[in-house]
């Protein structure tokens, strides 16, 4: 798990985070607005924290299904304890793919 904080005005929460390559990737469970997802997609800086690091990001939204898929992968291995599995089945749903970030040094 990953503490994020997207924008100013969001406190830094714990996500589910997963490297693809030597590439980060997070997605949005709830995608509605007043969320993380929406504060980054109108803003697009954040931060990560990491320890007591706290590291400057910007979300870039993933368009490829190529990358999509692979993120789809990296989350199924990742999280494979029966509680993980409802949540790993549901980022494969058109709404949570699409709302697939990476994030990147900003």
């Amino acid at each position: 798990m990953l503490r994020i904080r997207a924008g100013e005005a969001h406190r830094f929460i714990g996500i589910w985070v997963v490297v693809v390559g030597r590439r980060v990737f997070v997605r949005s469970w709830d995608v509605r607005a007043g969320g993380w997802y929406r504060a980054f997609v109108e803003e697009r800086r954040g931060a990560i924290r990491i320890g007591d690091r706290e590291i400057a990001v910007r979300a870039v939204r993933t368009r490829s299904e190529r990358v999509k898929t692979a993120v789809d992968r990296a989350y199924a291995t990742k999280y494979t304890t029966p509680a993980s599995r409802k949540y790993v089945l549901g980022f494969r749903a058109r709404r949570r793919r699409d709302a697939t970030l990476e994030l990147v040094p900003a």
